[in-house]
C-alpha cells in the first residue's frame, strides 16, 4: 500500500531524520491533540528515541509539539501491536468477514495504556492500520 504525505508532514518527516538519523516510513501531524505520529523503520526505534530520549526530546522541542513514536512491521498483526505500544499486547487477530478487523488482546493492567488519555492510542492505531494495511478498525477484546 502507498501511503501519501502532506507537504507538511514531509517536511517533518526530514527534519526527523535529519534530527535522529532513523528513516521515517510515514508521518501522521494529529492536529486534535497537538501531536505528530512519526512511523520509524523497523529496527530503528532505538535511533529514533536516542540515549535517555534526547533525540526524540530536542525534535520535540524544535517543533513544540509531542512526537508518538511507531515502529514499523511487515505483518499487520505485529504492526498493530506496535502502535499500541506500551501495552501488552498478548494477540492480534486479523478478521476478513465483512470489514477487515484487528481484534487485539491486551492484559487487563493495560487497557488504559492501550486506549490512551481520550483514546489518543486507540486512535493512531487505527489511523495507522489503515493507512499501511487497509484494515478498517482496531478493536480490544
Amino acid at each position: 500500500m502507498t501511503v501519501r504525505l502532506s507537504d507538511e508532514a514531509r517536511r517533518f518527516a526530514a527534519l526527523f531524520e535529519e534530527e535522529t538519523d532513523a528513516a521515517v516510513r510515514d508521518c501522521v501531524l494529529d492536529d486534535e491533540h497537538d501531536r505528530v505520529i512519526v512511523v520509524v523503520a523497523a529496527g530503528q526505534m532505538g535511533q529514533a528515541i536516542g540515549s535517555d530520549g534526547s533525540h526524540v526530546k530536542r525534535v520535540e522541542r524544535r517543533v513544540g509539539r509531542e512526537i508518538k513514536l511507531v515502529e514499523n512491521a511487515a505483518a499487520p498483526e505485529d504492526f498493530v501491536a506496535n502502535a499500541l505500544a506500551p501495552a501488552a499486547v498478548y494477540n492480534v487477530t486479523i478478521s476478513e468477514n465483512n470489514d477487515r478487523l484487528a481484534y487485539v488482546e491486551v492484559a487487563p493492567e493495560d487497557r488504559g495504556a492501550a486506549i490512551g488519555t481520550d483514546g489518543r492510542n486507540i486512535e493512531a492505531a487505527r489511523t495507522l492500520a489503515a493507512r499501511h494495511f487497509d484494515i478498517d478498525g482496531v478493536e480490544l477484546t
